[in-house]
């Protein structure tokens, strides 16, 4: 009995024609199902199939599903070329912060918009059919759209099971990071408090203002850390929950955060030729932050003119992605000295701490805002000319060629501070 249904199935010449006119009206369906997602999830519609190299792939879906409705020996398989592109689009949901709802109902509009185009082109067919080779087709194509979404929606699983173990380590190593700066500042605010409070030790107002001081310290070091902490509670939300602001904004905000410290040093901040793209504010925001306050912190005392400039574009740095925004903050301050240069980005490291006097830290930010960036698929580095100044970059991948175009063609003016 198998074998007879399996007859009918494959000599249906109803499943043909439905299966050409498909074909036909693909574009129109791949319109229609763009619309009904973008009518449904918060994102902007440009952005749904943001190039058009993805545009072109979903036609290339219809194809395949016309191909299984017309011959279900046509089976899709792994290897198959409309599975790379489902599992390209499951990567694609998963950078703009889809969750797993979400792209089943995306599915589920696919095949809704498929199943009406049947519906109304059917009668318009000139094909005998029976009943069951009428229900055949409709099984045909709901597994068709089934597996396909089946592809996507376990891609966006593996990639969100990635990222949760990625995050449960770097939470790990951050704790025990954390754990032992704190410990160790609670242990200096002790020990200082203690030798404040003993006045066989503390027997001048020297001593006292120098044991003051060690409390201080450290208590502005513990707020530090938790300031950190805080930021990386903002880096580690989702996608979706995450603020995606055009750069010069948060530029310009991150210069107003700094303005007075940057005003005590006499320090000017000039802020050129940002594009205007989108970025991560919490991420980008933290990485400029650790940036220009260092610059700020680390002037060079000596020079009349102190200043600290920050430029981005969109190209190619050292090998990275070929399409990238790169941010750089170059400074004439103090610079690293040569045999510190290497350990920049690692936990705890200080290059000058033993050098410059009056500046506090805890050694975290350049290895936070190293793990924050390359939590986002960017970089970040530094480079050096001589003795004196320094260039801090990120680079973070474009989230779209359109917006190669923008940058190119809508520079910002130069701004300072």
């Amino acid at each position: 009995m198998t074998a007879d249904v399996n007859e009918i199935e494959v000599n249906c010449k109803l499943a043909g024609a439905l299966a050409d006119r498909m074909r036909e009206a693909r574009e129109e369906l791949t319109r229609r199902w763009l619309d009904r997602i973008a009518a449904r999830v918060e994102i902007d519609p440009n952005k749904v199939f943001p190039t058009d190299e993805l545009l072109d792939h979903v036609p290339l879906l219809m194809d395949k599903i016309a191909d299984y409705l017309q011959n279900p020996s046509d089976e899709i398989t792994a290897d198959a070329p409309v599975t790379g592109k489902a599992i390209e689009l499951g990567e694609l949901r998963w950078t703009q912060g889809f969750d797993a709802h979400e792209i089943l109902k995306e599915y589920e509009i696919l095949g809704g918009v498929l199943f009406a185009f049947l519906a109304r082109t059917v009668g318009e067919v000139d094909e005998e059919c029976s009943r069951g080779e009428l229900l055949s087709c409709a099984h045909r194509l709901f597994r068709a759209v089934s597996v396909i979404q089946q592809v996507t929606t376990m891609h966006y699983l593996r990639l969100a099971a990635e990222r949760v173990n990625e995050r449960e380590q770097r939470l790990r190593g951050f704790n025990r990071m954390v754990t032992h700066e704190l410990k160790n500042r609670i242990s200096s605010v002790l020990g200082a408090g203690q030798l404040l409070a003993d006045p066989e030790i503390a027997t001048s107002d020297d001593q006292r203002a120098r044991f003051a001081r060690m409390v201080v310290q450290n208590a502005e070091g513990m707020q530090a850390v938790l300031e950190n902490l805080l930021e990386l509670s903002r880096i580690e939300t989702s996608a979706r929950q995450q603020r995606n602001v055009l750069l010069p904004r948060v530029a310009a905000e991150v210069c107003r955060q700094l303005r007075d410290m940057a005003g005590a040093r006499q320090v000017q901040v000039r802020i050129r030729d940002l594009p205007e793209v989108e970025v991560n504010a919490a991420a980008v925001e933290l990485a400029l932050s650790n940036y220009l306050s260092n610059a700020i912190k680390y002037s060079d005392p000596g020079v009349d003119e102190r200043w600290v400039e920050l430029r981005g574009r969109l190209g190619n740095e050292g090998g990275g992605p070929a399409c990238e925004l790169v941010i750089e903050v170059t400074d004439n301050g103090l610079g690293v000295p040569l045999d510190k240069r290497e350990g920049l980005f690692t936990r705890f490291f200080r290059a000058h701490g033993d050098t410059v006097t009056g500046v506090e830290g805890t050694g975290l930010g350049l290895s936070i805002v190293r793990e924050t960036v390359e939590g986002l698929g960017g970089r970040a580095w530094a480079e050096f000319d001589g003795d004196r100044g320094s260039r801090f970059y990120i680079a973070l991948p474009c989230r779209r060629e359109a917006e190669r175009a923008l940058a190119e063609t809508q520079p910002v003016a130069a701004a300072a501070v």
